[in-house]
């Protein structure tokens, strides 16, 4: 078997016990690179300076490499603040209101690229499969090419891809998919993100689709696929089933007394539609005033990228209007919107999402979102919670048990929130059974095994002329 060679933007390193941090992907990788030996490279968080980076740090953990690089401050605020965070997040989420361009961090985005290329190139050995993630390292490729390296590469966007027409306002769209056509395999979440990848193609003149998931750009041929990333599902489920014990798990459900919880837990960011839910839980207490003093909304909301203005100022907008929400419709003994701004242990979260009457799961645009097959995986199947999921996020495309929503709708969104608090069992129950079946055999080690099989043998060698 080749050896595999992940490079993603951080790298989840196993503490000094040798675990590493908790999460489906990390999980699934790191069983990948166990089953195949190799290295997993990345950008260790840290920063140099104005200095340049010492040589990469590596830490070997049985048969996998960690490797971890620092970067310079410049490089930093270019290339993630900068590039990464401000033009190609807010294109991807179709937000150009937000979007700022910058020759410099344009050209800060390229040479760290660059620079990664060269520090991981030296470990790559011929029959080795590199694997690339995510919108910080598309040029990767490209880079790896320009050396020589002739080694099967695969490439998997973890958030949406956006049409033509959103995707042509920034101006290196042609070097982004320039960069991507150096790929063996391109995966997306959804066949939307596909659909629209292969209209930028066409919309430019500069590629032609081959038929069977093949694509030609740039005198290149490669493969285009559809790989809905999954979780762990058989063991958070467990996971769940056990936290119920746990202390803090047992102080929330007391605390919540004899109310309904409706959960959401988002990282703060202005794609998850956090306010659009905030004034769409209002409506619903309004509309319904039955539930007042019988419903609490929990929505458990982590700091995210404050050094980047906008999220500073979203802290902000959201920790007031909940405030007002509070203030308007609270009593002496019910604060309706629990609102935390800080990170939960991911065995607290579980035990959370078991007793949710109701997953509120509304982005504005999302790749996939892994907290709605949570809450599901979550669940007690003998008395499931109700998922109201938006349409926009990728999970919508498989969760059909899920009430599907517009995030933008406040009405609608408020009116799914009564009806999943008062659906029947048998029904709640049917819904929940079709997502968990679905769940547990696209989980996350599927997700992993369906994309090293197509790039193992996927449709055009490196370097090779269209067919």
């Amino acid at each position: 078997m080749s050896r595999l060679v992940i490079v993603s933007n951080r790298v989840p390193v196993p503490d000094k016990g040798g675990i590493a941090p908790a999460g489906g992907l990390a999980v699934a990788l790191k069983v990948a690179l166990e089953e195949h030996g190799g290295i997993w490279m990345g950008w260790s968080g840290q920063s140099s300076g104005e200095h340049e980076p010492q040589p990469m740090a590596q830490l070997r953990q049985g048969n996998i490499t960690y490797a971890l690089t620092d970067l310079t401050d410049t490089d930093v605020e270019e290339y993630y603040h900068g590039f990464a965070n401000r033009v190609l997040w807010p294109i991807c989420h179709y937000r150009l209101d937000l979007a700022e361009y910058g020759r410099k961090e344009m050209a800060g985005y390229f040479r760290v690229n660059r620079f990664f290329a060269h520090r991981l190139a030296p470990l790559v050995e011929p029959d080795d499969i590199i694997w690339v993630h995510d919108y910080h390292l598309i040029p990767l490729a490209a880079e790896l090419r320009q050396m020589g390296l002739k080694n099967r590469i695969g490439f998997f966007l973890h958030i949406p891809w956006p049409p033509a027409d959103v995707l042509f306002t920034m101006p290196v769209h042609e070097e982004i998919m320039r960069g991507l056509s150096h790929y063996d395999v391109v995966g997306f979440q959804t066949d939307h993100d596909l659909e629209n990848f292969a209209g930028c193609l066409r919309r430019e003149g500069i590629g032609d689709e081959l038929g069977g998931g093949r694509f030609s750009a740039y005198g290149r041929v490669f493969k285009g696929g559809v790989y809905p990333i999954g979780i762990e599902t058989a063991a958070f489920a467990e996971f769940a089933k056990k936290a119920m014990t746990n202390k803090t798990v047992r102080k929330a459900r007391e605390s919540i007394e004899h109310r309904n919880l409706i959960i959401g837990v988002d990282r703060l960011d202005y794609s998850k539609g956090i306010t659009q839910r905030i004034d769409a839980f209002e409506r619903f207490v309004l509309a319904n005033p039955a539930q007042q003093g019988r419903v609490t909304y929990l929505q458990i909301t982590p700091k995210s990228r404050s050094e980047v203005p906008e999220y500073e100022a979203m802290q902000r907008t959201v920790a007031e209007q909940a405030g007002r929400v509070n203030g308007a419709l609270g009593a002496v003994d019910w604060v309706p919107i629990r609102y935390i701004n800080r990170s939960v242990g991911r065995h607290i979260l579980a035990g959370l999402y078991r007793f949710g009457k109701v997953g509120l799961v509304t982005p504005l645009r999302d790749g996939m979102n892994l907290v709605a097959k949570e809450y599901v995986a979550a669940q007690d199947p003998e008395d499931p919670g109700v998922l109201v999921l938006s349409r926009f996020a990728g999970a919508a495309r498989e969760l059909r048990g899920a009430l599907l929503v517009n995030p933008y709708d406040i009405e609608g969104t408020a009116f799914a929130m009564a009806r999943a608090l008062s659906m029947p069992l048998d029904e709640r129950k049917d819904r929940w059974k079709s997502m968990m079946d679905h769940l547990l055999e696209h989980d996350v080690s599927r997700w992993c095994r369906d994309f090293l099989d197509d790039l193992t043998v996927s449709a055009g060698q490196p370097g090779s002329e269209p067919a």
